[in-house]
């Protein structure tokens, strides 16, 4: 048995993987890429305000927060991979509605589909890497994971553009429509890679959403909260930028290429970043990741040009990119066997929620004070949001310390996401 046994435990690299659980989120991104630019164009093309069309960008974040739980019942129900093509073919349907659309009334409930498509497919793709990568690995796929989204996002604007220099506005969602169908295929004929020998495969099914809330209410109600301040921070970052460079009078030429120089930073780091986590220990990189982001966005209101901005740029993107995957990490440490994908399905929700909270923060204290303010506003929840995370992940991870990690590797019992006397029995996860 064990001769049989050895092979697999080899197989299971990031190697092994990428074929099956990277390259098509990569493909899949793409797609969410090349549209991202032209939502609000098309708002605009069908008759909107430049306040409706804004907020037609909110409704992808809108249709994420709505599809995390029944992502959850659905995977249980037909499995990950199968939830996944699921969810391609419906985005196809809705990115074909939105190359259509000739009214708000058409375009607008597309995207909310298409929200909830993705958070179909990057909650099975989470939730089958935790089940499948050795917990040495845990870190450095679940970066490798958030940095084909990176990548993806990064490459789909410029095939966009391409497309539109040829076909008009609308050609981006063709664009679209080729790469989630490429990423569907990609599904269907590549196979995955078996769950280790000695790893726990999660029960699927035994509670509802609902249920998981209500019996880790303690870990929702302090590490979830963090969570949500991490979601809420990381997406104010893509808002704050380009209105305080519109604030300096800066050119729609000299934001693309600010943008453009932050996101190759971004994406340079997930691969290190996973490592430090798998070696050191998650607050490794959770807390730089939040103090750097955080401070770098309170110091924006102090720049005043196109230099210093991108500067500062530079090191948010720093501080986020060396925070790759980590969301993703600790929700796979925490999780429990029992009901993982609906444990993951409610992480995502606070994660989503967090996403979807930072623009309106900054809107809100903004419009109540200055931008500067609002921006500043943000940044501080940005180093609050690191105090919680030191507070919280010793308390919930096994894996959150240089110590901890040391002892785990080198094969001592895993200690459980809770301190000795810390919390109730409800409020421990229970690991495989």
């Amino acid at each position: 048995m064990a001769l049989q046994t050895e092979p697999k435990v080899r197989a299971v690299t990031l190697r092994s993987i990428a074929p099956s659980a990277f390259l098509p989120a990569l493909v899949y991104e793409i797609g969410n890429g090349a549209i991202a630019p032209v939502i609000a164009l098309t708002a605009l093309d069908v008759g909107a305000s430049a306040g409706i069309a804004a907020f037609m960008l909110a409704l992808l974040g809108i249709g994420q927060i709505l599809g995390d739980v029944p992502a959850a019942a659905l995977a249980d129900r037909v499995g990950d991979r199968r939830a996944m093509v699921l969810a391609a073919g419906v985005a196809v349907l809705a990115l074909t509605a939105c190359f259509f659309a000739n009214s708000l009334a058409i375009l607008g409930p597309a995207l909310i589909v298409i929200g909830a498509s993705n958070s179909t497919f990057y909650l099975a793709r989470q939730s089958y890497l935790t089940e499948v990568v050795p917990i040495s690995l845990r870190a450095r796929a679940m970066s490798t994971l958030g940095g084909s989204h990176r990548i993806g996002l990064f490459i789909g604007p410029f095939i966009g553009a391409l497309a539109i220099s040829v076909g008009g506005l609308r050609a981006a969602y063709l664009v679209a429509i080729v790469a989630v169908t490429s990423a569907a295929v990609l599904l269907m004929v590549i196979p995955d890679v078996d769950p280790l020998p000695d790893q726990p495969v999660a029960v699927r099914g035994a509670v509802s959403s609902w249920s998981m809330l209500k019996t880790y209410h303690h870990l929702f109600a302090t590490l979830g909260i963090a969570v949500l301040s991490v979601g809420a921070v990381r997406a104010a970052r893509q808002t704050v930028l380009p209105l305080w460079a519109e604030h300096l009078g800066l050119s729609p030429e000299q934001t693309s290429l600010m943008f453009g120089v932050a996101s190759a930073v971004d994406m340079a780091l997930f691969y290190p970043s996973g490592k430090v986590m798998d070696r050191y220990g998650r607050l490794a990189i959770a807390l730089p990741s939040m103090v750097i982001l955080g401070g770098a966005m309170i110091c924006i209101p102090l720049t005043d040009g196109f230099v210093s901005l991108t500067a500062v740029a530079m090191v948010m993107s720093f501080g986020n990119g060396i925070g790759s995957g980590i969301m993703m990490t600790l929700g796979a440490d925490v999780a429990p066997a029992d009901s993982r994908t609906r444990f993951l399905a409610v992480w995502r929700l606070f994660s989503d929620s967090g996403n979807a909270a930072g623009p309106v923060i900054v809107s809100i204290v903004a419009t109540a004070a200055t931008l500067a303010v609002g921006i500043s506003t943000v940044g501080g929840v940005g180093l609050i949001a690191a105090a919680a995370l030191a507070r919280w992940v010793p308390r919930y991870s096994a894996y959150a310390t240089p110590a901890s990690t040391r002892a785990l590797r080198a094969g001592a019992a895993d200690p459980g996401p809770s301190q000795p006397g810390g919390g109730s029995d409800e409020d421990r996860v229970k690991h495989g």
